[in-house]
């Protein structure tokens, strides 16, 4: 079982609109609502591989009230916490006629101190009552939450030697990687942030996560959408490549990735790479956050290409 932990959770809605225009009535030939936010996309496609997963996190009104009805619909558990206000909602609008997505998303409710100290007390509980494969903090923390949260839960995980995952941005992905998670998987544009400097290829990326200092047993993966993921593990790197999709969307396809790479951990870091990149290929062909199928996932993960190497010794530099 793996816990996930989504502070921001929301209503997601996506829209197929054909001929989308700005300033226009549109109407969507299909639309999509489930519960949403990235640990709860995580969670839906390693219950999808045949995993099992938890979920906790906070919810607020009326919208919370859907995530927690959509959550049981779908057969996936939930420990989430309720507080005053409004969990948001996130729209993404997908045009198939021009290849294009355009997503609003809101910034979530107000957390309170309170809340702060329920979701820690909440998060221990569950560490110690259950023995989890992983835990995944994910996705951006509401208003009021304090930056360093992600850390605070990063070494309540080490108290319980429990593997952790941090994908995140901004702050709270720069004071959580400092806590030194079991693995980090930023995007190539989280990568910039982390590091301070360009990441225009892998190689670049490459270049700067022999100089983060990372521990021989922390995992790196940097993803870069459609051109794949690069994946730093000790003293081996491998780079991959999905495999060619008709696309339709890449609302969590970040997230399908993790579920698959996570789910086939114990294959071996090739095996799970291939299936991350399966997954997210997979994701990226349906429309849906975390829609895409087991079969299609392993279809997917079968047609991915993976080059690994051995990696050198190099500088290390400071994280901002």
């Amino acid at each position: 079982m793996i816990l996930t932990v989504t502070p921001n959770a929301c209503v997601d809605k996506t829209y197929q609109v054909e001929g989308f225009l700005l300033d226009r009535v549109n109407r969507p030939n299909r639309s999509y609502t489930l519960a949403g936010g990235k640990g709860i996309n995580v969670a839906r496609v390693y219950q999808t591989l045949g995993g099992e997963a938890l979920c906790t996190g906070f919810v607020a009104g009326i919208n919370g009230e859907i995530i927690s009805r959509a959550l049981k619909s779908e057969g996936i558990s939930d420990e989430f916490i309720s507080i005053p206000g409004e969990s948001r909602t996130c729209i993404a609008i997908i045009d198939s006629d021009t290849g294009t997505q355009t997503e609003i998303n809101e910034t979530g409710p107000e957390v309170y101190e309170s809340g702060v100290q329920e979701l820690c007390e909440k998060f221990e509980s569950l560490l110690r009552h259950q023995r989890y494969e992983f835990v995944v903090l994910s996705g951006s923390l509401p208003p009021g939450c304090p930056v360093d949260l992600y850390a605070k839960l990063i070494l309540l995980c080490r108290d319980f030697g429990i593997r952790c995952v941090l994908d995140s941005s901004g702050e709270p992905l720069n004071i959580g990687a400092a806590a030194r998670p079991w693995m980090l998987k930023p995007n190539r544009f989280e990568m910039e942030t982390l590091t301070g400097e360009s990441v225009p290829d892998m190689d670049a990326s490459s270049t700067l996560i022999g100089r983060l200092g990372l521990s021989v047993d922390q995992v790196m993966v940097v993803t870069f959408g459609a051109d794949g993921a690069l994946m730093r593990c000790g003293d081996r790197e491998w780079r991959g490549s999905p495999p060619p999709i008709k696309f339709a969307s890449t609302v969590a396809s970040g997230d399908a990735f993790l579920a698959a790479f996570l789910w086939a951990w114990e294959s071996g870091a090739e095996d799970a790479l291939r299936m991350g990149l399966g997954a997210g290929a997979a994701n990226a062909a349906v429309i849906g956050a975390g829609f895409c199928s087991r079969d299609s996932i392993l279809e997917c993960a079968a047609g991915a290409n993976i080059e690994p190497k051995v990696v050198f010794d190099e500088p290390r530099m400071n994280r901002r």
